[in-house]
């Protein structure tokens, strides 16, 4: 027997100790979570039918608040009740800090270089670090209170051309509500007004809607390739090829609002408030080209875009609906604007704080209606427990707000509207989470209680407001990541003849 027929054996019965080994050998008993029956290869992937949140929900109301699933390849674990979210954002916050690949965010993300999919290190560091201070600092944001106060006043002036102070009109919401999130963004951004009569390049304006639409689409569908390997060799429905697609858009369209402020910039360097949030970045850009690519730019730009605009306007339509079905609290409110703005000024943001009626409205539409049902996902970085559950290195850990913000054992009546409730609360903690909690929470909500709270007061302040039949409206949750209504709001507005001055002059 010559030497390779000895190493194939030697090879062959090596292998089958290790095989042995794996499978009979002494091995630290892992204690895994709960869950239901799997399918070979997708796992429970076949389980998500209709919206994820509340098939989430239902599956934990039977196998408990913690629940260990498999999306294809990919282990799950799926928390709702606060006590969990707390320990994941107190104790494992680091090592929940990650954020999993997903193939959207690969294209659509600049390979995962922006604030929200950056995975925890430097770089999230970084981005962090130029979100709280370039844009979202108290500073900031005071900074940019005039373009916020104008948006809204423009929405309340085209509402009054289409009303009358006589007749009930009927008007169409998410379109108007969106203009304001979109135009407030995109001027903190670039400079630039996309909505409205007021656009300079109506063309360019175009382009932008197109392509901001079809990035919420491709950002709201599912993936089965991002957890089953075969699907994605294929490219299973194209969608690797969408993707590529929407990213050559945006791409373009972002570089050349960047090349457009850089060449404004070589002329004369913005100062100050002037300083959009691509100015900063070229500024930083010029101190470490290799670090603040265009490619990082671009990538951060498009998701400021995406989380900062649309969970704002569908939070708006939200708010408006509930008070349509419940004009009790609308006149409740409308109520606190008349004493203490009164009627001969419109609301501006620094009267907020005077206002906490409105504020519970909008505490209370998050808690029932939160922008993202399903908070970002994480991964762990490590092992760790949770719930005394071992949740293993590279496992996607998703948090149900959705389904924490209506647990009947923390929340009184959960499944009502009750802005009141708000009204006797201090610090929510863990059980009101609409932004997320940790290190990786939203760095926008400040921003996002600002124009939402702002705009409804308006609403409210300079009009009446009537369904536009006896039917309740319709409050079903339609598809996407910030889980808009399925219908889109429509409501009969008639100009409060007490507030005619004050309309008139706008």
């Amino acid at each position: 027997m010559d030497e390779t027929h000895i190493f194939s054996i030697l090879f062959i019965l090596v292998s089958f100790i290790i095989i042995i080994f794996n499978l009979f050998g002494h091995k630290k008993k892992r204690n895994v979570a709960p869950g239901p029956p799997s399918i070979p290869i997708i796992g429970h992937l076949h389980l998500l039918n209709g919206s994820i949140h509340r098939a989430l929900q239902h599956l934990s109301s039977k196998y408990g608040p913690v629940m260990a699933l498999q999306f294809g390849s990919r282990p799950v674990i799926v928390l709702s009740s606060a006590s969990l979210a707390e320990e994941c954002f107190t104790k494992n916050d680091i090592v929940l800090a990650n954020r999993p690949r997903l193939l959207s965010a690969k294209y659509l993300d600049s390979e995962c270089v922006t604030v929200g999919s950056a995975p925890y290190g430097q770089i999230w560091r970084d981005l962090r670090r130029i979100m709280s201070l370039v844009l979202f600092s108290t500073t900031k944001l005071k900074s940019y209170t005039r373009v916020r106060e104008d948006e809204i006043r423009s929405l309340i002036k085209n509402l009054a051309k289409d009303s009358s102070f006589q007749d009930f009109a009927k008007v169409e919401m998410r379109s108007r509500i969106q203009a304001v999130s979109f135009n407030i963004v995109m001027i903190m951004v670039a400079n630039k007004r996309y909505f409205g009569t007021d656009v300079e390049d109506f063309e360019e304006a175009t382009k932008f809607k197109n392509i901001i639409r079809d990035v919420f689409e491709a950002s709201g569908a599912s993936n089965p390739g991002d957890f089953i390997a075969v699907l994605r060799w294929i490219d299973y429905k194209g969608y690797k090829k969408w993707l590529l697609k929407l990213q050559r858009e945006s791409d373009g369209f972002s570089q050349n609002l960047i090349d457009e402020i850089r060449s404004r910039r070589s002329s004369s360097t913005p100062k100050g408030d002037d300083k959009t949030f691509i100015d900063s970045m070229l500024t930083l850009q010029e101190s470490d080209p290799q670090y603040y690519t265009d490619n990082l730019i671009r990538g951060n730009l498009l998701s400021l875009l995406q989380a900062g605009t649309d969970t704002s306007s569908v939070t708006i339509e939200w708010a408006m609906s509930l008070l349509l079905n419940h004009p009790d609290v609308l006149e409740k409110a409308r109520t606190e604007l008349d004493k203490f703005i009164g009627k001969e000024r419109l609301v501006q943001e620094t009267d907020l704080p005077n206002l906490p009626y409105i504020q519970c409205i909008v505490n209370e539409t998050l808690r029932l209606y939160p922008a993202g049902p399903l908070l970002v996902p994480h991964e762990s970085s490590e092992d760790c427990t949770i719930g005394g559950f071992d949740v293993a290195r590279g496992t996607m850990v998703l948090v149900n707000a959705w389904a924490i913000h209506r647990d009947q054992t923390i929340w009184d009546d959960s499944l009502s509207f009750k802005p009141e409730r708000f009204e006797k609360m201090g610090n929510e903690g863990y059980k009101f989470i609409p932004f997320g909690m940790g290190r990786r929470q939203c760095p926008g909500s400040g921003l996002a209680n600002r124009v939402v709270g702002l705009a409804l007061a308006a609403l409210i302040q300079c009009f009446e407001w009537e369904r536009v039949d006896e039917e309740l409206v319709d409050l079903s949750e339609g598809k996407g990541l910030t889980m808009p209504k399925e219908v889109p709001l429509e409501a009969r507005c008639r100009a409060r003849e007490s507030m005619s001055h004050v309309l008139m002059e706008l």
